[in-house]
């Protein structure tokens, strides 16, 4: 491309020169000549006026007296009738311009100069265009050089822009380049780029929070699957089985949750539910993990309280607080609900040693965690409470204690609230 703009321009250039410098050099040509003619015709009057001053007041006329007369480089030939021709200067050879004047004595009065002058002086002329016409080539190969740098170099880092976003290098560039179209193609790549970037990090995020959220589901269904291998007793197998299928439905509403959620963040199928039957759910699953490390895991609080959400993403939400109280704390975990204004709220708590004081507000930014985990847990966990209208937060740090707000709905006749004593499952 580069070449092609110093090539194009110097082609316009060189026909702009061809067609005025022809025209010019006619020009300068013919009124050089006509000026030289003008000269000499000049010379040829003003000798006639001399001669026949001197002729009229009885005054010699000869070549000596003439000769300052005549401009160098002419010759001139007075003829006086009765006399010899009068010559001054040097006769020229080859072409000549002449003018031939009479005066009033009947002298004749012939001025020549030789052409050659002419020659030299379109010459000089020529040059002078010629020398022109070059400083204007140079000027107009350096102006198309630097107008072809001017545009193609945008034009590469636009190209190396689109590779890189070809290759997964979503970063915007933020360059602009003073041309208004270049730079509209840059604000469309930076804004495609940040579209990209967006879109990576969503699937991204997509793929963390799945692996996460789908690693106690199954576990849970792995466990429940060696329960049904190691029994023979068909009572056994069909329970264990009951509650296999329970956990693929769970895993079902897990997937469904997470893809709505990577949609829109803020798309919830918020209703009014139970949460002792979500809480005995997520007891009844943890119940296992806990024995294997010799610890409980029990509820207390209020009961038969009805919050607004969705019953599957507050079941991960408590998941990803038990999960974390079974990796991070210890002694016994305790989930209690309780009644704040128009909110329920369910309470996790235990025995260990709580946050660490390093980490206190960001242990819900992604990537944060007191051990060797993803970092992830508690982050998706606020997500999933946010996306319900709800909200996640940490109470106390030491020992740690977060809780889970939701809206509250009037309790069922059947079942007033009222205070149980804890129950240790």
């Amino acid at each position: 491309m580069r070449r092609r703009l110093i090539q194009s321009t110097l082609a316009v250039v060189l026909v702009v020169i061809a067609v005025f410098g022809v025209s010019l050099v006619i020009v300068e040509s013919r009124t050089i000549s006509n000026s030289a003619q003008e000269r000499v015709d000049s010379e040829a009057v003003r000798l006639v006026g001399i001669v026949d001053t001197r002729l009229l007041g009885a005054e010699d006329v000869n070549a000596e007296i003439l000769r300052d007369q005549v401009t160098q480089d002419r010759y001139a030939v007075i003829s006086i009738p009765g006399r010899p021709p009068i010559e001054v200067g040097a006769k020229p050879e080859g072409d000549v311009i002449h003018a031939e004047e009479k005066g009033e004595s009947g002298e004749t009065v012939r001025v020549e100069e030789p052409h050659s002058t002419i020659t030299r002086e379109v010459g000089r002329t020529l040059l002078i265009i010629a020398l022109v016409a070059l400083l204007a080539v140079v000027a107009a190969v350096l102006l198309a050089i630097r107008q072809a740098n001017k545009l193609a170099s945008p034009l590469t880092d636009l190209a190396e822009t689109a590779e890189r976003l070809g290759s997964g290098d979503p970063r915007p560039r933020h360059k602009r380049y003073g041309v208004p179209e270049l730079d509209r193609v840059a604000d469309v790549l930076d804004s495609s780029a940040e579209r990209i970037a967006r879109m990576l990090t969503a699937e991204r995020r997509l793929a963390a929070d799945a692996s996460h959220q789908l690693r106690t589901p199954l576990t849970a269904l792995s466990m429940r699957l060696e329960e049904i291998t190691l029994t023979d007793d068909p009572d056994t197998v069909k329970e264990e089985a009951t509650i296999a299928l329970t956990q693929v439905e769970r895993l079902t509403d897990v997937v469904e949750r997470l893809l709505t959620n990577a949609r829109d963040p803020r798309t919830g199928s918020a209703v009014s539910f139970d949460l002792d039957e979500v809480i005995q759910q997520q007891l009844a699953e943890w119940r296992p993990a806990y024995r294997s490390v010799g610890r409980a895991i029990v509820s207390s609080g209020k009961r038969h309280l009805r919050a607004v959400g969705t019953p599957g993403a507050v079941a991960q939400v408590l998941a990803a607080l038990i999960e974390n109280s079974l990796m991070h704390g210890g002694g016994t975990v305790a989930l209690r609900t309780r009644v704040t204004g128009n909110q329920a709220v369910i309470e996790v708590t235990d025995e260990g040693p709580g946050v660490p004081a390093d980490l206190g507000a960001r242990i819900f930014e992604r990537t944060i965690s007191g051990r060797n985990s993803t970092g992830i847990g508690l982050a998706v966990a606020r997500d999933l409470a946010e996306a319900d209208g709800g909200r996640l937060e940490m109470l106390q740090a030491q020992p740690a204690v977060f809780g889970l707000f939701l809206s509250r709905t009037a309790p069922q006749k059947r079942a007033p609230v009222q205070d149980d004593e804890p129950t240790v499952r």
